[in-house]
């Protein structure tokens, strides 16, 4: 994912977390894997990233979310920006769906500014990026910034389907719901 090799240009012992389908994008492109964490939970990327930033304050922490994601967990922008975490980086993901369970559109598609959501909870700095050239260009600038800051990267929808195996970001979540039959078989057993 080109979004993604940007930001690796700009890293630099930062912690990476990454939620859903941006997990394998991530792992593709990462220059340090010891310091990458992948959340295949669904909207507990910004949450996770929170208790990150709190533990870690010398450190730049770096958290790949998505429209969807963030849209089912709002309420932590409000503790994010009451934590005033400077080293907080919110790179938001919007394709306005849910890729993850079949491309289903985001309540109140085009009209959600998650950028209006992180400024009005009180994150210090909000960006939005649609243009690939201008987000390649600007997002070290971004990242030199105080946090707590939200990125909004528009990107073209590509919809995951996992239930059928195929490639690609869906790993995660195929390999999720092959444990969860396993473990339910188990039980039955």
């Amino acid at each position: 994912m080109i979004e993604m090799r940007a930001v690796v240009g700009h890293r630099s012992g930062d912690v990476v977390l990454t939620a859903e389908t941006s997990i394998v994008a991530w792992a593709e492109v990462s220059d340090d894997v010891t310091l990458d964490l992948a959340l295949p939970a669904m909207t507990k990327g910004s949450s996770m990233a929170l208790g990150v930033a709190l533990a870690q304050p010398e450190r730049r922490v770096i958290v790949w979310d998505g429209d969807g994601c963030l849209l089912m967990n709002t309420g932590t922008l409000v503790t994010i920006a009451g934590e005033a975490l400077e080293n907080l980086y919110h790179i938001v993901l919007d394709n306005g769906m849910y890729a993850m369970t079949g491309g289903q559109p985001i309540p109140n598609q085009g009209n959600v500014s998650f950028a209006g959501l992180a400024k009005a909870r009180g994150y210090a700095r909000t960006f939005e990026f649609d243009d690939l050239e201008e987000w390649t260009t600007g997002i070290g600038d971004v990242l030199r910034e105080d946090g707590p800051v939200l990125v909004v990267m528009k990107t073209a929808p590509e919809i995951t389907d996992w239930r059928n195996n195929r490639p690609g970001p869906s790993r995660p979540m195929r390999e999720a719901a092959s444990l969860a039959r396993e473990a339910l078989q188990g039980r039955k057993g």
